[in-house]
């Protein structure tokens, strides 16, 4: 019977593991040098094996960039915003009409051709006055969300970074504006101003608006000082600017971009609440506030013409928190 005979080449080793001849080495596998380093693509026989790329390391806004890309509620409530900006700017674009043509003979009269939502009481287009409508809301609360976000971060920032007796002005100050009901201080504040512009109705929101953003903003400040790297910009010899703008603000925003986004639709809230109220914007301006105050006389005869306002503003208001509750929720790393 002839014998075996010997493999031309000996067997390929097993993969996930290696080998070193010579005594009891031989029993010792490579996994560990897999486990340290990761894991490695083979390459051609003969080659060396190449390591895996390393993946890259995300920011906070990148990562959170990422997660309200993926958030349903974003982006719908991104949509609707991004379309309530597009009227806003250009209102003639869907409504070509004048808000403030109005015909008494077309009083309360129901929708019809031309005229999807009717006419209110004094015979105006409600379907055009509902949409250039959006430009006075849009202004407002992005105006002065914008003030309340400034005035509260600048004040509240150097309150927390500085401490000792600039911080207990403020904490003081702030506990003053606190004590004062918004609708209450805005009935007396604005029952003086005869102007029909939204411009004193932002001055009213964002000076009693800030406190709130200032608190936040003083909080995040004092969490941000006590960090390491912030200790160490010191010890460097990094001026107190220098710290302040580039170390605490970049890593102490993103609360107040939070807060600053869902008080937005509640500015547009306060807005129209003044208006209905005949304290905020007055006639001829086009409000959501002016007609539904105008309209509630009519509900019975004519609910079209306080439905479609109504509607409008409580789709915007809605659309910026939602929009503010997805940001907070991707911005904060203990709701991940």
């Amino acid at each position: 019977m002839p014998e075996p005979q010997p493999l031309e080449e000996p067997l390929e080793e097993p993969l996930g593991s290696s080998y070193v001849s010579g005594g009891a080495a031989d029993l010792v596998p490579a996994d560990a040098e897999i486990l340290r380093t990761g894991p490695r693509d083979r390459g051609p026989r003969g080659q060396e094996p190449t390591a895996a790329p390393e993946e890259r390391v995300r920011s906070l806004w990148s990562d959170a960039w990422h997660d309200l890309r993926r958030n349903p509620v974003f982006v719908v409530s991104g949509l609707v915003i991004c379309f309530l900006v597009f009227i806003a700017l250009w209102p003639s674009a869907i409504a070509p009409g004048n808000p403030l043509d109005c015909d008494l003979a077309n009083a309360q009269r129901g929708p019809g051709p031309g005229h999807p939502f009717g006419f209110n009481g004094q015979g105006c287009d409600v379907y055009t006055r509902t949409v250039h409508g959006a430009r006075t809301s849009v202004t407002v609360g992005v105006c002065a969300t914008l003030g309340v976000a400034v005035l509260g971060s600048v004040l509240g920032g150097l309150a927390g970074f500085f401490s000792g007796t600039w911080d207990s002005i403020l904490s003081r100050i702030t506990d003053v504006f606190f004590a004062i009901p918004v609708v209450l201080g805005g009935l007396v504040l604005l029952s003086v101003v005869t102007s029909s512009t939204v411009w004193p109705v932002i001055g009213f929101m964002v000076l009693l608006g800030w406190p709130q953003i200032s608190r936040i903003a003083r909080g995040s400040v004092i969490t941000a000082r006590q960090n390491d790297y912030v200790q160490a910009a010191r010890a460097l010899g990094a001026s107190n600017t220098r710290i302040l703008l580039r170390h605490i603000t970049p890593n102490a925003i993103a609360p107040v971009i939070v807060v600053a986004t869902i008080a937005l639709g509640t500015y547009i809230a306060l807005e129209a609440t003044l208006s209905y109220l005949g304290v905020g914007l007055k006639p001829p301006s086009v409000s959501w506030g002016i007609d539904i105050s105008a309209a509630s006389p009519y509900i019975r005869n004519a609910p079209h013409a306080l439905l479609w306002p109504s509607g409008a503003l409580a789709l915007t208001v809605l659309a910026f928190i939602m929009l503010g509750d997805a940001v907070r929720d991707a911005l904060d790393p203990k709701l991940r």
